[in-house]
């Protein structure tokens, strides 16, 4: 069932609030802002984790990621996916076969999967399946993830979740940071990229006008939100995400 027609019969006011997040995801299609409104109307759909990613022949990067009831979790899983489990995707197959201005809706359990890449990213995780959007745009190739911990999400508006971020990806061209580090904070992530520069701490607290210590705790929270602990795991989250990969 729609979340539409539910919140209709409490008054109307879920269902307004519902077109208030879809526009102001499309008021920030372009806009630094995007993700955190995205991340707001993908949690309606049911989702008990979002993952996005832009695949390559042989390549990936992470757009997005969140899971909504253990912060970092998602971010975690998403530099597991990085780091090759991508090529053992199921769905690129299906992904590759779509047409430019194509689309296609599924649901996806893990029976079936292969032994280690449903124990990763289900099993542990405790997600049952999900309902995943394949995308085909002009420059883009996406594979939106909504995950379930329980009952499916909402097919139509998952959908719709996808053709925004698809929306976003096509309107935002190269973004100037890695898109992992699209859900951070300006300061988290500005302290992010001095490191993926090779910068010191006290570098980075010069180039930024702060003391060492408050970039320490930029770091602190930065690492938490993306579910990392160290600078080598930093790297790890963000391989392939610079201008040009995939």
């Amino acid at each position: 069932m729609s979340p539409f027609s539910g919140d209709a019969r409490m008054g109307g006011h879920g269902m307004t609030e519902a077109f208030r997040q879809i526009g102001a995801c499309l008021d920030a299609i372009g806009q630094p802002g995007f993700p955190l409104r995205l991340l707001e109307l993908a949690e309606r759909t049911g989702a008990r984790q979002v993952m996005v990613f832009e695949l390559g022949p042989d390549s990936a990067r992470c757009l997005l990621s969140r899971n909504y009831a253990r912060q970092g979790l998602g971010e975690a899983l998403a530099g597991d996916y990085l780091d090759g489990w991508h090529l053992h995707d199921p769905l690129r197959p299906a992904l590759r076969r779509l047409q430019p201005g194509q689309r296609r809706l599924l649901r996806v359990t893990a029976e079936g999967m292969e032994d280690a890449y449903r124990e990763l990213f289900f099993t542990r995780p405790g997600l049952s399946g999900k309902t995943s959007v394949l995308l085909a745009g002009p420059r883009r190739r996406l594979v939106v993830n909504l995950y379930e911990a329980g009952a499916p999400v909402d097919a139509a508006l998952a959908e719709l979740v996808g053709q925004l971020i698809l929306m976003q990806a096509e309107a935002a061209g190269e973004a100037p940071y890695p898109p992992a580090l699209s859900a951070l904070s300006e300061r988290e992530r500005a302290v992010c990229l001095g490191i993926l520069a090779g910068q010191k701490t006290e570098a980075i607290a010069g180039g930024l006008g702060l003391s060492p210590g408050t970039v320490i705790t930029y770091r602190r929270r930065a690492y938490h939100k993306l579910g990392i602990a160290s600078r080598g795991a930093l790297f790890g989250l963000c391989r392939g995400d610079g201008p040009g990969a995939g």
